[in-house]
């Protein structure tokens, strides 16, 4: 299982690079504006003229542009889910069933190397990837803090990642569970996208619309602190969301496990009646 999860993670090394690299400049491009803002008076004067729906699609966050919290929570960890969402969610998907696709995952299994190795060490070497681009984020916006008056400590710092961290997880445990059950990867990855994409939209509406806050309740963002962890980290909330990421991944190895190895190409749904193939004709 090591050998296989040193693979995946070095076949990853071209995401970290990217993502690491340009959500590392983006990062200090927004870090360097904080002092100025913080210190921007007539802020709140100013924030009164934007539209109140707005404003509240945001949440707390607009307000609150000027504390290290509602800074982050508006530049950063508000919009990251969906952002690293689209690296998770097309990584997971093509986690297995890429390599099903191309051909080359019956060639794999037929290696001294079990189903469940395979599995683990591909899961496992996606989230080692993950968590370096995540504490490429974590340094680059702690490192220079101080300098751009941003006066938190570490454990400030990482608190908001790992809220984030188990957010991506769900969706992407979601993906590869998806993948075992859907006829292709693309239709994993487009399933749990726009699932992730509907979410965003739907807390941001609830905050406009008070009659879907019952339905924003019973969906994984409705359990994303953002930034607001910078002051105080909701551990139940973390734990609900890496013990569903937990049942999904094993889910996903159970799937896995009875899943039939094709040679290549997409699968079908194996539905009779929705069957496109044309019948061979038949001729006498």
């Amino acid at each position: 299982m090591y050998a296989v999860f040193k693979h995946t993670y070095a076949r990853m090394r071209g995401q970290m690079l990217g993502w690491g690299i340009g959500l590392g400049l983006y990062i200090l491009l927004m870090a360097s504006f904080y002092d100025t803002i913080a210190r921007l008076g007539g802020l709140q004067d100013l924030l009164a003229q934007y539209p109140k729906d707005m404003l509240a699609f945001f949440g707390d966050a607009m307000m609150a542009i000027n504390t290290p919290s509602g800074y982050l929570d508006l530049y950063f960890f508000n919009y990251m889910s969906v952002i690293l969402g689209i690296l998770v969610v097309g990584s997971c998907a093509n986690l297995l069933v890429g390599d099903e696709e191309r051909g080359i995952l019956d060639l794999v299994l037929a290696q001294p190397v079990s189903r469940s190795a395979l599995f683990w060490g591909r899961l496992l070497g996606f989230v080692a990837a993950l968590v370096t681009i995540l504490a490429v984020c974590l340094l680059t916006w702690a490192i220079p803090a101080k300098h751009y008056g941003m006066e938190l400590t570490w454990l400030q710092f990482v608190r908001p990642f790992l809220p984030l961290l188990a957010e991506l997880l769900l969706f992407g445990t979601l993906a590869l569970a998806l993948s075992l059950v859907l006829p292709s990867a693309r239709a994993a990855s487009a399933t749990t996208g726009g699932l992730l994409v509907a979410n965003y939209m739907l807390v941001g509406l609830s905050n406009i619309n008070q009659d879907l806050k019952d339905i924003v309740a019973y969906t994984p963002l409705h359990f994303y602190q953002g930034g607001k962890a910078v002051d105080s980290l909701n551990w139940e909330w973390l734990v609900g969301l890496l013990g569903v990421s937990a049942l999904l991944a094993l889910f996903a190895w159970w799937r896995f496990q009875r899943h039939d190895i094709r040679v290549g190409g997409e699968g079908g749904w194996h539905i009779p009646l929705l069957s496109l193939r044309r019948k061979p004709a038949v001729r006498a």
